[in-house]
């Protein structure tokens, strides 16, 4: 997995979306991706479903069907009422804008998380060399045993974030890598569902979302 590869891509894209939402007079940006990282990591633990002792079906939610058809509802093109003005529209709710179903509904609340770990480490901790990089996928190697409470400690490292802390920064990576693995997921495996979702966030940006 080239993390230096996708740390920069997603300040390019954090740029971009920067610029179709300036950042108001006294916004704490952080915040809100901090905020934004513990939703998204409740929605991975709700497609994993391995905490829901109260149903028969835990399942992870791995793949859904016709992995890669374009959307029936609104054929492919993310939005419903094409017949009116743009600013009018409205974005399918049944693709979620992007015009296509996603093949694996897990990895992609997974990278969702990534997405806004990388843009939290861009912000408050800018740029990790090369070496420390290969300790943090060194150390990510090791699969947690108990992936519950992986997701209980990876919420409770991204609260302290806002302090700004680099090991802090550091350990929540790496835990979150090990997550990744003990999902089942192989390096490759999230290197290429992250650039699959960065290009439907960059699609989103462009069409108004």
């Amino acid at each position: 997995m080239n993390l230096t590869k996708l740390f920069e891509a997603q300040k390019e894209l954090d740029l971009y979306i920067e610029q179709q939402h300036p950042v108001l007079p006294g916004e704490d940006r952080l915040s809100k991706k901090i905020l934004a990282l513990l939703v998204e990591l409740g929605e991975c633990a709700n497609e994993w479903r391995g905490f829901k002792f109260w149903s028969n079906d835990q399942i992870a939610r791995e793949f859904v069907p016709n992995p890669k058809d374009v959307c029936e509802k609104c054929k492919g093109l993310g939005m419903l009422d094409m017949e009116k003005e743009f600013t009018e529209r409205r974005f399918c709710n049944e693709c979620d804008g992007c015009g296509a179903h996603f093949h694996n509904p897990l990895v992609e609340e997974y990278v969702d998380c990534l997405h806004f770990i990388l843009s939290i480490g861009n912000e408050i901790v800018g740029e990790i060399d090369d070496e420390e990089i290969g300790d943090i996928l060194l150390n990510a190697k090791e699969e947690p045993g108990d992936i519950i409470g992986t997701f209980i400690v990876l919420c409770s490292n991204t609260v302290v974030l806002g302090f700004g802390n680099y090991y802090d920064y550091r350990d929540l990576l790496t835990i979150f890598l090990s997550l990744g693995y003990a999902l089942g997921f192989t390096p490759e495996q999230i290197e290429q569902a992250y650039w699959e979702k960065y290009e439907i966030n960059k699609q989103r940006q462009q069409n108004g979302y």
